[in-house]
């Protein structure tokens, strides 16, 4: 080979070599889980696959004998949820191309053979692709780039398994706390239409208030089996985000929700850290950086877009070998590369709006968010604090009037489903406290969501009015 020949071929080798890339140890899984951490305050141990791995199902069985905290069904979650485990795959994915593309295309290797007039010609060639040699560095920039939105895109869905599997545990607890108070419903239901009836047999009541009471009775029956059902769907529900099945669906849950906090946050920086940690705003603009990265990379080929180079050879019969070179270019006479050059532009221009869009969405997203959780606070408090100690004081001054014989036991009764359907709106209203709290958390570390609506609790207490 002539000396100029075994120069290229060595600084082919040096490229190649120096370009290569290979697979990290963790698998961009360390980085995920810090995001996640510093967000929700728990990482992510998902190295294996469910059920291989001793540690993390003694931790699993550990968690599930005792009552679910909502720390501790978020934990069951990031460790058990197979749809978690199927989303970081992508970061496998999204390394293997970034590997892909610090690697040169093989070579192309041709051989030829014409005979005729009793002689033979060999013709034998090695070509390497040297603009996709040259541009390795770009393009090991660009999937660098992808492999980090990958990266954000996980930590997202494992933010987002985080918040709705808290508020599928608040509307688990509070839902079988539904169901406790509308069976006390249906009990004092009972009664009054039993009552109800004994009196009517000796002619003490109307026929009317004995069906009124029997109505109800019936009615109470019936909003026992929904809340029954609730229950059973919002467990369900926190059983598929937990990811358990088997014997491990019979977790226990606490009987009443958590303490609602002794002052409510306040708003004074929650525009500016949303912007600091959203991870839709931070892979919104990764995205913007990777499509100016891309749109380099295609006006620099736009020009030279195929360009081989190799050795050659070839050898004819009775004379001797001849070696050299040889040079493939695209010649750019029908495409000059203008059409990649302004779609490029364009993607770049669309990611640039969307990052814009994405930024005022997530202001606007927290603003929203802090509204329904101060709001929602306030309700609870209100209900906590005003609304079920004068039920209670209803209650019991009823109580009196009726142990001096100044109120009728069905008075006594309708006021006893009263409070109930307060105390089961004060349910509701502290629910709601815990789903916007979560939804506000949502709203400034991970990307956002919906916001709670504040419309059942009152929905609740006009119908109990309504009795």
């Amino acid at each position: 080979m002539a000396p100029s020949l075994r120069a290229v071929a060595t600084a082919v080798v040096a490229l190649t070599l120096g370009g290569c890339a290979t697979f990290s140890s963790d698998g961009g899984l360390d980085a995920v889980s810090a995001m996640t951490t510093d967000r929700i305050g728990q990482d992510i141990q998902l190295k294996r696959p469910a059920g291989t791995d001793p540690a993390t199902q003694a931790e699993l069985n550990e968690l599930l004998k005792q009552p679910l905290s909502a720390d501790s069904a978020v934990r069951v979650a990031l460790l058990n949820n197979q749809g978690l485990r199927a989303s970081l795959q992508e970061l496998g994915v999204a390394e293997a191309d970034l590997v892909q593309a610090g690697r040169m295309a093989n070579p192309s290797v041709g051989f030829g053979r014409m005979s005729g007039g009793g002689e033979t010609e060999i013709e034998r060639s090695v070509m390497f692709d040297l603009v996709g040699l040259l541009t390795i560095p770009l393009r090991r920039d660009i999937e660098s780039r992808r492999f980090e939105g990958a990266k954000l895109i996980a930590a997202t869905d494992a933010v987002r398994l985080a918040a709705d599997t808290r508020k599928a545990y608040f509307n688990a607890v509070a839902a079988a706390q539904s169901a406790q108070y509308a069976e006390q419903v249906r009990e004092a239901a009972q009664a009054s239409a039993e009552l109800a009836s004994r009196m009517a047999k000796v002619g003490n009541l109307s026929a009317l208030d004995q069906a009124r009471e029997q109505a109800f009775s019936a009615e109470a029956t019936a909003q026992l089996a929904r809340a029954r059902h609730h229950a059973t769907a919002a467990r369900e529900q926190l059983t598929r985000l937990m990811g358990v099945w088997g014997t491990s669906t019979a977790f226990q849950l606490p009987e009443r929700l958590p303490d609602m906090p002794g002052t409510p946050r306040e708003p004074s920086n929650i525009e500016s850290l949303a912007m600091q940690q959203r991870l839709d705003v931070q892979l919104a603009k990764l995205n913007t950086q990777a499509t100016a990265r891309a749109l380099g990379l295609t006006k620099a080929t736009s020009f030279v877009n195929v360009l081989h180079a190799g050795y050659a050879n070839s050898s004819t019969s009775g004379e001797p070998r001849e070696n050299g070179y040889e040079i493939e270019l695209a010649l750019p006479l029908f495409d000059w590369g203008g059409a990649r050059t302004a779609k490029a532009e364009a993607l770049y221009m669309q990611a640039v709006h969307r990052t814009a869009n994405t930024a005022i969405t997530a202001r606007s997203q927290v603003r929203e968010a802090y509204s329904a959780y101060r709001t929602s606070y306030d309700l609870a408090r209100h209900y906590r604090d005003e609304i079920v100690p004068l039920r209670k004081k209803i209650s019991e001054e009823t109580l009196l009037r009726y142990n001096g014989m100044l109120m009728s036991v069905f008075e006594l009764l309708a006021d006893a489903r009263a409070q109930i359907n307060g105390v089961n709106a004060a349910i509701e209203a502290q629910r709601d406290f815990w789903i916007a709290d979560t939804d506000l958390q949502a709203a400034i570390h991970g990307a956002g969501g919906a916001t709670t609506s504040l419309s059942s609790s009152v929905a609740t207490e006009s119908a109990a009015a309504g009795h």
